[in-house]
């Protein structure tokens, strides 16, 4: 048995630094900033934003897609600005269609969402030439400098996109403006006064922004009073060598530190020779690119799982991140521009060839707005950070030495109070053993918990966040082996730990006032609370005038939180929903149950939606989805006669994507559908198929609609626009996995070395019914 032990010092005051930006004294609403965290009408305020690309989907997708990133406790969104997307052709500007920013920007801002607008004029996002127009890039002049020939150009540039945000920013004469935040260039390391002339240009061209933000990692140097750096962290890269099992930057990922860069993202680019920049105290630690998931490329096709995505995200938290951003938070598909198709290739200098249209990145919302379990998971930290993120930007991160069988933890915290972070989970291949025998010590003020009570085996893949000496509702201090979820009303929900057994520690309440719960005294007067009943729907512990309701991990993981028709509401459903005053509900199944508190509103149900009586303190419905649709079939009609070629290329001399020339050789498929004409006009659908192979095309009539590089992944393609269509004619062109070629892919589903498989094992048809409640 080991007791871990921290002691959490009195926090020092925040200190508002001395930097050219934050909103001017007296601004309503005002955003600025302090050294550790963000304020946002004088108080702290724990930002959580989401990546999502307007011009890489369909327009006519924005506000439910927007919508359904907002549910998912995103309060920010951030978006690139392609210049290729606008100005393909030069001297053509467009802003039409899906290429509309300004009509994204309104819908964000009536959904609820505040805006970090990244204007390039290089953005990168795996798009070719890093976004700048092909015209641009062939210019005999020094890009990304302050060589004047290229700043005119990016004045007409900044020209044309200040237009298009003109009375959208946020500022003391537009207090409601959406955009609080403007980022210019990306992952840009050795130039900072051209991060700064570009600022200046911008600013000159009428956008004043509350804050200014550049890239960071990579060692990158920045006009120090000028620009916010923020940061990164992924726990896979497709940019890493196709021999490479597991990056050599991941284990950073997964350890609490006070580290913010990482030197790996965009080296394959920017090349190997940085050095970490020292770390900015004057700003908080930012990030705007905790990986959502992870893209592919062809040479290499990393799977990263939902709990990867959620415990990096946890240890930022615990390493004292002050702002989470996601790329992406939402996954879109790559445009095929009106000359040629815009995505990075080692053809256009690039040292990865990615697909021509896959850029779903197995995001928490997929490209076509499939949930996955991470947006579940990542939901449950972002209502902490709702409903308590005032609190835990304001605490320093305290971290222990990282020593070897140790568990890797942290405590945020001010001397009184606070919350204990845990994290042993790392990514399949790479597992943390379980530990034996662990308790933690936090020494607050006077006061130390220790937790559990007693030693607990530490589990593998376990990651946690526990109260420490913390207010909820009418208890003075609650310190668990609880994470804390959201609290409203008289209302507190916790999300029990797997493996370990709930318990609650308070301080200053009557024992005479519980019910629910086993009471013990220890010797300080503090009260042992365990629950009598096991962790679910309806355990609830009673303390005073304070109900805590303590969920299991999967049902904890189902809570949402918004406004239904006016009201504040928790949620308990497994798929999608978005709030307002049309609260939808999006099942992809027959039958299913949805939770609300407070009840909704009599004469708001649609048909389809029956109340079913009470489950704990939730009002219970049942409501019906879509009808079973029977799978598709998969008809080979040609066999593959070889597998691709094997070519090198880019300036790191790695593995090629296939080309026009090998998919003659590839296997041709068709996809037999099922009759499709009974569905609502309201109701989306997509093919998803169970595949092994290595790269394929999807063709309905003769448009080419989709592609993947086979990663273990499903591969998903949209139906919806065509479902009215008797006969789609969906014919596929697939190529085998080659076991010879130097692509790596996930050991976990790699094929044996001997194998070169083309296997198409399932072709399901999900249907998703659009359920809205007046």
């Amino acid at each position: 048995m080991t007791i871990f032990s921290l002691s959490v010092p009195p926090a020092p005051p925040a200190v508002r630094p001395a930097v050219d930006m934050g909103d001017p004294a007296g601004t309503p609403n005002a955003v600025e900033l302090t050294n550790r965290y963000v304020t946002r009408a004088g108080t702290p305020w724990f930002p959580v934003m989401g990546e999502y690309h307007y011009s890489r989907d369909d327009a006519a997708r924005w506000e439910t897609e927007l919508r359904k990133i907002k549910a998912g406790g995103i309060d920010v969104l951030a978006t690139y600005v392609f210049w290729i997307l606008h100005e393909e052709i030069e001297g053509t500007v467009r802003w039409d269609g899906n290429r509309d920013l300004r009509r994204f920007l309104q819908i964000a801002h009536r959904v609820g969402l505040c805006v970090v607008i990244r204007i390039g004029p290089w953005a990168h996002g795996e798009a070719r030439n890093g976004g700048f127009p092909d015209w641009v890039q062939a210019r005999p002049i020094e890009h990304r400098t302050n060589d004047p020939r290229y700043l005119t150009l990016v004045r007409h540039w900044y020209t044309a996109v200040e237009r298009q945000l003109r009375g959208l920013f946020h500022s003391a004469a537009n207090p409601d403006g959406p955009i609080i935040a403007v980022q210019v260039d990306n992952e840009l390391y050795d130039q900072p006064d051209h991060i700064d002339t570009l600022r200046s240009i911008a600013e000159d061209l009428g956008m004043h922004a509350s804050l200014w933000v550049a890239t960071g990692w990579g060692g990158a140097q920045l006009p120090a009073d000028r620009v916010m750096p923020v940061y990164a962290g992924y726990s896979d890269g497709f940019w890493e060598s196709s021999q490479v099992d597991w990056p050599e930057f991941g284990p950073m990922h997964f350890t609490f530190s006070t580290v913010r860069d990482d030197l790996s993202v965009g080296a394959d680019v920017r090349g190997t020779d940085a050095v970490a920049a020292d770390r900015d105290y004057r700003y908080p630690f930012v990030t705007c690119e905790l990986g959502g998931g992870m893209h592919v490329a062809y040479h290499r096709r990393p799977c990263v799982d939902s709990i990867d995505v959620a415990a990096l995200g946890l240890v930022k938290i615990g390493s004292g991140s002050a702002w989470q951003g996601y790329y992406l938070y939402h996954g879109v598909q790559q445009v095929m521009g009106e000359l040629t198709s815009t995505q990075e290739s080692q053809e256009t200098g690039y040292p990865n060839d990615v697909p021509l249209l896959d850029y779903d990145f197995y995001a928490p919302l997929g490209a076509l707005g499939q949930v996955r379990e991470h947006y579940h998971l990542l939901r449950q930290q972002h209502l902490l950070l709702q409903s308590f993120g005032a609190e835990i930007a304001t605490y320093p991160a305290v971290i222990p030495p990282t020593e070897p069988g140790a568990p890797r933890w942290s405590v945020r915290g001010d001397g009184q109070r606070g919350y204990l972070f845990v994290n042993n989970h790392q990514p399949a291949g790479q597992p943390l053993p379980a530990i034996a025998g662990v308790q933690f010590a936090v020494e607050l003020g006077p006061n130390t918990v220790t937790l559990p009570t007693a030693p607990i085996e530490l589990a593998s893949g376990s990651y946690f966040a526990w109260p420490l000496r913390q207010p909820f509702g009418s208890i003075p201090a609650v310190s668990a082996t609880l994470q804390p979820i959201t609290a409203i009303g008289s209302l507190v929900v916790f999300a029990a730990t797997a493996g370990v057994d709930p318990e609650l520690l308070v301080e200053g309440v009557d024992a005479a006032t519980i019910s629910g719960a086993t009471v013990e005294t220890l010797g300080d007067g503090t009260l042992l609370l365990r629950p009598t009943a096991q962790p679910g729907i309806d355990t609830v512990v009673t303390i005073g005038s304070t109900r805590l309701l303590i969920l299991d991990p999967y049902t904890a993981a189902r809570v949402w939180r918004g406004e239904i028709q006016g009201t504040d509401s928790l949620v308990v459903w497994d798929g999608a929903l978005a709030f307002g005053d049309d609260f939808t509900l999006f099942p992809t199944s027959a039958d299913n149950e949805c939770l609300v508190l407070p009840p909704l509103a009599d004469g708001s149900l649609p048909p389809g939606v029956a109340p079913a009586g009470a489950r704990g303190v939730f009002s219970r419905y049942l409501v019906t989805g879509p009808d079973a649709v029977p799978e598709a079939a998969v008809v080979v009609e040609q066999r593959a006669t070889g597998v691709a070629e094997h070519r090198r290329g880019g300036s790191a001399n790695r593995a090629s994507a296939p080309l026009e020339s090998d998919f003659e050789r590839a296997a041709r498929l068709r996809i037999v559908l099922p009759d499709l004409s009974h569905l609502d006009e309201s109701d989306s659908v997509y093919l998803s198929l169970e595949w092994v192979g290595d790269a394929a095309r999807a063709y309905i009539g003769d448009e080419f609609v989709s592609d993947q590089f086979w990663s273990g992944r499903r591969w998903d393609i949209d139906l919806t626009p065509h479902r009215s269509v008797a006969d789609l004619g969906i014919r596929l062109e697939a190529l085998p996995w080659d076991p010879t070629a130097d692509v790596f892919v996930d050991p976990r589903v790699r094929p044996a070395p001997t194998d070169s498989p083309l296997q198409f094992t399932a072709a399901e048809l999900v249907v998703t019914r659009r359920v809205r409640f007046a």
